[in-house]
């Protein structure tokens, strides 16, 4: 695809088939997806056959396609191949520029001599018209043979693009010229220099835009370019003997195979490890500065290097299932979903070259017949019809509909890259654009404002007439604190859920015994809680309302007022309140500066909880959100429901959680935010994703977003301002004001530096964002949020 109007060709002609229901072209990353109609989904392969259907239609049309290895042992072998088709264009197309540039250099050398009066006879021949048709037809037929082709073929199948004005253009030109050079009795004007000088400017604008794309991608290149080419496999398990170690080809890897890694290597897979002690750096990956013991057990990623000791690992994700590979393949994805903002730019598009063409011979028409009448002076510049051809084919070559088909998904293509390499993974130009809209923020607590790895501060039993007024008086078994702990470990050990995880921890710190659950009697309720029966002994693990569901009594509780902001924990036994358990998660250091920034801005903030009253209002006084904008013990559904209360009354509402219990109410959310690392990048429900784990991230995202957003609109506004001025100076409007008018040379040039501006312009962006953060970074509250939230993850 060569311009907007092609992208637009290619929509219409899938979506015209009737498999196809609606489909998305961008035409920066050169794909398209496909929504297929229901009865197309019937047949068990029914994705190749409809891709390979889809793809041999296009190439029939013209344009060369064929079906996306989605497969993900396979996203390097793609990237790369793209990258490199690129590259090999980009060499043909500078072979074509030097000709082409070469040829208008003796062109200009000619035109040169005559002005200055140079009598030498080889120099007059340069100047001849017989010698510069020469030079015309030779470019015509050499470096702009092509692009002639391209564009006429495109015209006889009834879907012109940028190419056939081009083309058109030079053809008119050339064809004037030689009329007039042929009959000269006509009177006409020769402008042989006119297509030598128009495809030397039009090439020139296509080998820096082809350029601008592949610096556009380079964000992703280098985010690939960090997994290594080569691995150390172990053979026979002996890490010791040299001889059973064979380097191999990363991308050869299978799981299970066992790999050494050396001090000062890249990891080449994700795995865990088996052998060996080390720090590795993953700040690759991660964002996190300070290295990280990794031990026998402990997980390790693709990219991140081994610093001070040999390991060995298994592989457990090989080649493109790496953490980096699902990044990359998302990014992609994000790539080829349109902003609502370019609907508008592709509609216009997708009739534009009709329209210029039309114009073009509106121009030659009021020229011929009526321009020289009206506006005498237009006569000094010829006659009246060689004027006329003259500046039609400046209306052909100037208008540019390759600028309103890159001004959206070139901005998109830099901002979600730029993402990625900071940790951001934003899923296309409609989320972005939704998000630099958004006016209200709701935030989940645990994981979110708080850190997510909550501890146990306290066991409570009911041998604690202190803390617990009243307990089964009935019963005759005496629960201790470890019994309460041991019991609750086993039933949490088969949850997800920060704090049960917490529990675990404790258990195993206080050295309790693993208590197994018995087979197919765990239930789990997100929000309340989760029940099991642990030798024959029915235990409940949650909320006050969740354990008294299952069983358990009424009974009145006294809270201790030292932990009375900390979160409760319920146990119980049959039907008898065995215990509760106080956990306490740390605020993240940065969750207050996240949400004074965001008041500041205007942005409406919201804490939405399942804890206690006390809790959720103590962790929202700290981070400063009001606590009539407060609301707690609320279940998944509930938060779904909020949500949706919230967008009713015309809110753009993201919602901000760490995926686990809140799913719901990040899906039903306009932007939905999770936080997380590699687990959380595959995330179908996020919109976003902080993949650093750090909260200060959801500024970084906003901000991006609406950096984006405003690049878009300067693009927009650009290409739309180009057209609607360049085409009526073409057509010769300033002729009768300032007796001056637009060569076809000078209009190429023009079209050319117009699809420049505007990836130029995209490209800017990534400075835009990176002195934006720059100038964040040194103001003393941000910068100390930052190195905070750094230690909160070591």
């Amino acid at each position: 695809m060569t311009c907007g109007g092609c992208a637009a060709s290619v929509k219409r002609i899938l979506e015209n088939q009737p498999q196809v229901s609606s489909a998305s072209v961008n035409l920066t990353t050169e794909t398209a997806i496909v929504w297929p109609e229901s009865e197309a989904k019937v047949a068990p392969k029914w994705q190749n056959d409809l891709g390979e259907l889809l793809a041999n239609i296009l190439t029939s049309c013209g344009f060369k396609s064929n079906l996306r290895d989605s497969g993900k042992r396979n996203i390097y072998e793609t990237f790369e191949k793209k990258i490199n088709e690129k590259r090999k264009l980009l060499k043909e197309s500078g072979r074509g520029l030097a000709v082409s540039w070469a040829l208008c250099a003796v062109c200009i050398i000619g035109h040169l001599s005559h002005f200055f009066g140079a009598k030498a006879a080889w120099i007059h021949a340069l100047h001849s018209t017989g010698f510069h048709m020469s030079l015309s037809l030779f470019t015509l037929l050499g470096p702009g043979r092509q692009l002639i082709l391209d564009g006429l073929k495109s015209l006889l199948r009834g879907a012109p693009n940028m190419n056939t004005l081009v083309g058109l253009g030079a053809l008119s030109s050339f064809a004037v010229s030689s009329l007039a050079a042929f009959v000269p009795k006509l009177g006409w004007k020769t402008f042989f220099e006119e297509p030598i000088m128009l495809i030397a400017f039009v090439l020139l604008g296509k080998n820096l835009e082809q350029r601008a794309k592949i610096k556009a991608t380079s964000d992703m290149t280098g985010l690939l370019s960090i997994l290594p080419s080569k691995a150390r496999l172990l053979i026979n398990g002996n890490a010791e003997d040299s001889s059973s170690i064979v380097e191999v080809p990363s991308n050869s890897l299978s799981v299970g195979d066992q790999i050494i890694v050396l001090p000062g290597d890249r990891i080449p897979a994700d795995g865990v490890v088996v052998a060996g002690r080390s720090s590795v750096d993953e700040s690759s990956f991660t964002g996190e500065p300070l290295p990280v013991t990794k031990l026998p057990g402990n997980d390790v990623a693709a990219g991140c290097i081994n610093l001070n000791g040999q390991i060995t690992v298994e592989v457990r994700r090989p080649g493109g299932e790496t953490a980096i590979g699902d990044i990359v393949r998302l990014v992609e994805e994000a790539q080829t979903r349109e902003a609502p903002v370019q609907r508008l730019a592709d509609k216009v598009a997708g009739h534009f070259t009709y329209g210029v063409m039309a114009l073009s011979a509106a121009t030659y028409m009021f020229w011929s017949l009526f321009g020289s009448r009206i506006i005498p002076v237009a006569l000094q510049h010829g006659s009246s019809m060689s004027l006329a051809l003259q500046l039609s084919c400046s209306v052909l070559v100037v208008a540019c509909p390759c600028a309103l088909g890159l001004a959206t998904p070139t901005a998109v293509l830099v901002g979600t890259s730029l993402g990625a390499t900071r940790g951001l993974l934003l899923r296309g130009g409609s989320i972005l654009e939704k998000f630099s809209t958004v006016n209200t923020i709701v935030f989940d607590k645990t994981g979110t404002l708080t850190i997510g790895r909550p501890t146990v501060t306290k066991v409570v039993t009911h041998d604690d007439q202190v803390n617990i007024a009243q307990l089964d008086t009935t019963s005759t078994h005496k629960w201790s604190e470890a019994d309460v702990l041991q019991l609750a470990a086993g039933v949490e050990s088969n949850t997800i859920h920060p704090i049960g995880k917490a529990i675990v921890e404790a258990a195993r710190a206080s050295n309790c015994p693993n208590l197994k659950v018995a087979e197919g009697t765990f239930t789990e309720e997100p929000g309340s809680g989760a029940v099991a029966t642990i030798n024959d002994k029915k235990v409940s693990v949650g909320t006050l309302e969740w354990v008294k569901r299952n069983g358990v009594g009424e009974i009145p509780l006294q809270e201790v007022e030292e932990f009375k902001n900390q979160s409760i924990v319920y146990v119980g036994v049959g039907n008898v309140l065995a215990g509760i358990i106080y956990v306490e998660d740390q605020i993240r250091e940065d969750a207050r500066h996240v949400v004074e920034s965001l008041n500041r801005q205007g942005i409406n903030t919201y804490l939405l909880s399942g804890d206690k009253k006390s809790a959720a209002e103590y962790v929202a006084s700290v981070v400063g959100i009001p606590n009539e904008r407060v609301l707690y013990g609320v279940k998944p559904e509930e938060k779904k429901m909020f949500i949706s209360r919230l967008q009713g009354d015309q809110n753009i509402v993201a919602m901000v959680g760490d995926g686990i219990n809140d799913a719901a109410a990040l899906a039903s959310s306009n932007v939905g935010i999770a936080l997380g690392g590699g687990v959380g990048a595959a995330s179908e429900v996020s919109s976003i994703v902080l993949m650093q784990n750090r909260l200060s991230q959801l500024l970084e995202a906003l901000e991006l977003s609406r950096l984006t957003m405003k690049t878009v609109k300067q693009n927009l506004w650009w290409a739309f301002a180009y057209n609607i001025v360049g085409i009526p100076v073409a057509a010769g409007t300033l002729l009768p004001v300032t007796g001056t008018m637009l060569s076809p040379s000078i209009a190429g040039a023009l079209m050319g530096l117009s699809s420049i501006g505007v990836m130029t312009n995209s490209l800017l962006l990534r400075l835009k964002f990176l002195s934006r953060q720059e100038s964040l970074a040194k103001t003393p509250l941000y910068a100390k949020a930052l190195s905070n939230s750094g230690n909160d993850r070591k």
